[in-house]
């Protein structure tokens, strides 16, 4: 594979990424696509040999997947991150609340103790603060592509995974939300929208950055409307548009208009109106070594002589 000549850098704003998310609750809304592509990552790490002791949730959002993920690694400790603090006071709430009953505490794992104790930490994908090789699991679903510089990210993960320590994650493509965009263009209205990594460039991006073995798939889901306001609703829930260059303000009703009917124009023989989806899922091992810009090898610690002492 050939290596990108400049990592990818998408036009967004971490404040607008981060108000936009703030407002809009739990998240729950978003679930019909936020929690199936969770279930279709845990089918993939079904197939993968791993045993984590702690394992990080990357834009962990108000915690839905932590019910997922215990599922999977029951003993594992667990840390959800997200730069969106409204979101995190929902995932605290939610999985951390008084007179909590037995079954769900054994679920989330509070019962057991310390070992796998749930731990939520307020901090950007690229700039975790955790320490370095200390998690052996990092999975992050439909997050990334949130963060302007995706490849720092990656970066980030594989400082804080220990050695062959594996990397999951989720991410929309090029291919999503098409349709809107045509629908724009053919209303005459302009705003910037966001943009998306091709999956191509994700795989590059590992190798890059440190990681070995990647795999990189994609696949196209197709929502269908019955009405172009169902449509526009979706599309907020799932994160709206914190795009660098959008349309300044509310949209006004005449504004709104012209999209429905540009949308409601697309409508296919059956008389409803296409969403395409994108997402793209990579996984990756953290190697041992990794090649600088200068051509020197850097080895982990952990490397050398085995495991670090404790």
């Amino acid at each position: 594979m050939s290596l990108p000549d400049t990592p990818p850098t998408l036009p967004l704003s971490p404040a607008h990424v981060q108000r936009q998310f703030a407002r809009r609750g739990d998240l729950s809304g978003a679930q019909f696509l936020y929690g199936e592509i969770a279930r279709r990552m845990l089918g993939r790490l079904a197939y993968i040999r791993l045993d984590p002791k702690l394992m990080l949730d990357a834009g962990c959002g108000a915690g839905d997947n932590l019910a997922l993920l215990r599922e999977r690694y029951p003993q594992a400790g667990y840390i959800g991150l997200d730069h969106c603090e409204p979101l995190l006071a929902h995932a605290r709430r939610r999985f951390q609340p008084a007179g909590m009953g037995t079954w769900l505490g054994r679920l989330i794992g509070k019962e057991s103790g310390k070992k796998n104790a749930n731990r939520y930490v307020l901090a950007d994908l690229a700039g975790t603060g955790l320490e370095p090789e200390s998690l052996d699991l990092v999975w992050s679903n439909l997050a990334l592509h949130w963060h302007p510089e995706p490849h720092a990210a990656l970066a980030e993960w594989r400082r804080v995974l220990r050695v062959n320590g594996l990397a999951m994650f989720s991410c929309l493509g090029p291919g999503t939300l098409r349709e809107l965009r045509q629908a724009l263009d053919d209303a005459g209205l302009r705003t910037a929208t966001p943009g998306f990594v091709d999956m191509h460039d994700f795989g590059d991006l590992l190798i890059e950055n440190g990681y070995t073995d990647p795999v990189m798939d994609q696949e196209t889901l197709t929502l269908t409307y019955e009405t172009p306001d169902k449509l526009l609703a979706d599309v907020w829930a799932l994160g709206g548009n914190p795009a660098i260059g959008r349309r300044a303000g509310l949209a006004g009703r005449a504004w709104r208009d012209r999209l429905c009917a540009a949308l409601g124009a697309q409508r296919g023989p059956d008389g409803r109106i296409a969403l395409s989806i994108e997402v793209a899922y990579g996984h990756a091992w953290r190697a041992a070594a990794r090649r600088g810009a200068s051509g020197e090898t850097h080895i982990s610690l952990d490397a050398i002589g085995g495991r670090r002492a404790k």
